[in-house]
Formats: structure tokens, sequence, C-alpha cells
């Protein structure tokens, strides 16, 4: 169970015309993975952040959940400021803030949050009723945003209402008007990026009291309120996508910065009458199921290992002892989705896995589709990048005489060399 305590909201509700993409830019494949699938994943696998929500525009519903699966979400507005409410007003009236003062700018008409569906929501634990005391606000179209980014963010809010990463100029900087003018002092010039964290009262406040012109990004209307907001060092992986080279810029940024790494996961378990059989997260009809602490999904359990190796995070008994009792008969599920997690908090991409069950009996071919398309799903991945093979030991050894069932993993990832 999360405290709930600090959120997160991405703002994917433009329809990116600028692009020259077909489809949003938030949408479209960088990679091989949607755009906003990137800051997505690092948020929720950052563990200082208890929940995301994100907000989309209207008639997106389908796209996000194509891009995404299931996430929480809420309909934005006609400008990028009305979004960013729409996900602070979601968030406040969920979580025990008092709503809006009457008179009020704040819109009444704004669709109440939602959640796809089609599969367990990761925001399931979050305590409904804590009151948020911290938020990030997020564009979509800022991809790489890297777990030391958000840390730094979060760190100055006990003394500041805001902090916000940039970077220092260092380009030269002239007015223009026809010809070059006067040189512009680049001393104390920074470019300001995304995500930008505040203290959740102060940011809903700026948001609902708002009247001024329409503000290019949260922190000057919490500034504008009289609040302090300050700078930490931003990343220069945080670039912008907006125009059709970008997406080219940001391919090579991407490719520069990860370094492909391959592990391997082993796993044995004893067969017992009178259990269930749990294989890749699906249930298979036999007269013998795997004997362990969790449910004995030896597949899930291999893999596992697999992708924590590339990380060099240790093995499953590591983060789920079988000495502790809260995992006995937990669904391996949740051991697979942790380790992918650590992966994507580094800013890591699963590009493949390969499976090989050892066992004479039950047959995998029958199942094989199914176990492939279930990791895919818990892995946020394309079922093309999961490959399941079966093989016997000709009668040799336990595996041959039925006595149990082994697994052997391989998972290749990427992972950024240095964030």
């Amino acid at each position: 169970m999360t405290s709930g305590k600090t959120a997160a909201i991405i703002v994917a509700a433009g329809t990116g015309v600028r692009s020259g993409s077909a489809a949003p830019k938030q949408y479209a494949l960088l990679g091989g993975k949607p755009v906003l699938a990137y800051s997505l994943a690092a948020l929720r696998g950052h563990p200082a952040i208890d929940r995301v929500v994100v907000v989309i525009g209207a008639g997106q519903e389908a796209a996000l959940r194509e891009a995404v699966g299931d996430v929480e979400y809420v309909i934005g507005g006609a400008t990028r400021r009305m979004s960013v409410l729409a996900g602070l007003e979601a968030l406040a009236s969920s979580t025990g803030h008092p709503g809006p003062v009457p008179g009020s700018t704040v819109p009444h008409d704004l669709q109440p949050v939602g959640v796809n569906s089609g599969g367990p929501r990761h925001e399931a634990g979050v305590t409904v009723g804590v009151k948020i005391e911290r938020v990030l606000i997020h564009d979509a179209a800022r991809p790489f945003l890297s777990a030391d980014v958000i840390d730094r963010l979060l760190a100055p809010l006990d003394a500041y209402e805001g902090a916000i990463p940039a970077l220092p100029v260092a380009d030269t900087l002239v007015r223009y008007d026809g010809m070059i003018g006067e040189t512009v002092p680049r001393t104390d010039l920074y470019r300001v990026q995304t995500p930008q964290a505040f203290v959740f009262d102060a940011v809903l406040a700026a948001h609902r009291g708002w009247s001024g012109p329409e503000p290019t990004d949260d922190a000057q209307m919490v500034r504008d309120t009289g609040h302090e907001v300050t700078i930490v060092l931003g990343d220069p992986m945080l670039e912008k996508i907006t125009h059709p080279a970008d997406f080219a810029a940001a391919e090579a940024r991407l490719a520069a910065s990860m370094r492909s790494r391959t592990a391997t996961g082993f796993d044995v378990h004893r067969l017992e009458a009178g259990e269930e059989l749990w294989l890749g997260g699906v249930l298979i009809p036999h007269d013998k199921g795997l004997s362990g602490h969790s449910d004995a999904d030896v597949a899930l359990h291999a893999i596992t290992d697999a992708l924590l190796g590339t990380i060099a995070a240790g093995d499953i008994g590591t983060h789920f002892p079988p000495s502790d009792p809260q995992w006995r008969g937990a669904d391996s599920a949740q051991f697979l989705q942790h380790a992918a997690s650590l992966i994507t908090a580094r800013g890591g991409i699963i590009d493949f896995i390969d499976l090989t069950l050892i066992c004479e009996a039950p047959k995998i071919g029958p199942h094989r589709s199914a176990m492939r398309d279930r990791i895919a799903a818990l892995l946020q991945v394309g079922v093309d990048q999961v490959s399941i093979k079966a093989t016997t030991t000709e009668r040799l050894g336990f595996a041959g005489r039925g006595e149990g069932i082994a697994a052997q993993a391989a998972a290749t990832v990427r992972i950024p060399e240095t964030r």
C-alpha cells in the first residue's frame, strides 16, 4: 500500500500538428515504443511516485489504450493550462481536497478521471482519501526522463513551493528584427524543462485563481502567486519533440545513450499433486502443479531473474525472500513487473525475452500463444518480442522422470550508459 502523497500528471492532450506525424506525437513511435510510454514508465517506476494521471485529448481514449494499456486518465481542455487544471482537479477530487470556490475560473464540464480497461491498475494500491502533498507535472513530448531528475526535483520541496529542471544557455543570444541587433547577455539565463515539481496546494491554487495571459508553464503561475520556485539541474536528454526533425534527433539521442545488455535466469520447481500449474502467467490444466512459496511459476521466475541480471540487481529472492510470509501463494506476475519497473526507472528498454521450458508434460505447444500474450502484456512489449520454446530431457533426470519443471530465460535490454 502506497502513501498516495506524491502524484504525477503527464500532459498528453495535444494534437501534435507541428510534429508532422499522422497521429498525435505522444502516440507516435520512438525507438519502437510510443513517445508517451517512456515518461509514463519512468514516473510509474520511480519509488517516490505513488500515482500517475495522464491528461489526454477528447476522443483519444482508444489511442491511449493501444499505446500504454491500462492507465488512469482524464480528458483535458483547449489549452495546456486547462489540461493541467483537469489533472489537478482529478487528483484533488479523489483525495479529499476542498473543491474550487464558487465563482472561480475552474470549468464545470471537465470529464472525471477514468481508467482504461484491460489489466490490473498500477495505481490500485493508492489510498483513496489521502491528501496529496506533492505533484510533478510533465509534458509527454519530453520522453527521456531519468530517475535522477525526479530525485533532484523532489528534494527541494521541503523548502520551496516549486522546483523546475533547467539548463544554462550556452549559445550567444541576439535580438533580430530584420537585421541582427544587440547581443543579449546570457548570464543567469536558463532553458526550462519539465517535469516541474510543486507543493500540491500551491500549484492547485495558482491554477484555480489564474486570470492572467496564457502561461507557457506552471512555474510562472506558482511564482506569480507569491511562492518561491527554485531551479535544479536539468538533462540534455529532456529535449522536447515538437517538429519533424525532432523525432530524428530523439532517435539519435536514444541510440547514443543506450547500451545493450543480456542476462539469463534459471529456475526449477517440483511437481506435486493437488497444486495448480501456472506457467508463463497462464493456468494450465494438469494432474499436478508446481510447488513453491509463491505460485511457483518457473517461467516468470526465470524471466524475472534474467531481467534483474541485466541491471545487476540480484535475484528474485533478494527482492521477494521466500522466508517472508507475505509472498506465500503470491502471483508471480508482480515479481516480473517489479523487475521491469526497475529497468524502466533506469531509463531502460526491454528488447527481447527468450524462454525455454524443460519438461516431459504437459505439452507446451497448445499454451504457447496464451503465455506469449500474457508475458508481453505484463512487460508492455510486443508479442513478437517474446519467444517461448519447450524441450524434454529424453526422460533423463528429474524433469525426465516428471518430478518437476525447469525454465531457462534470456533477456536483452537497452540501458542508458550514464544518466
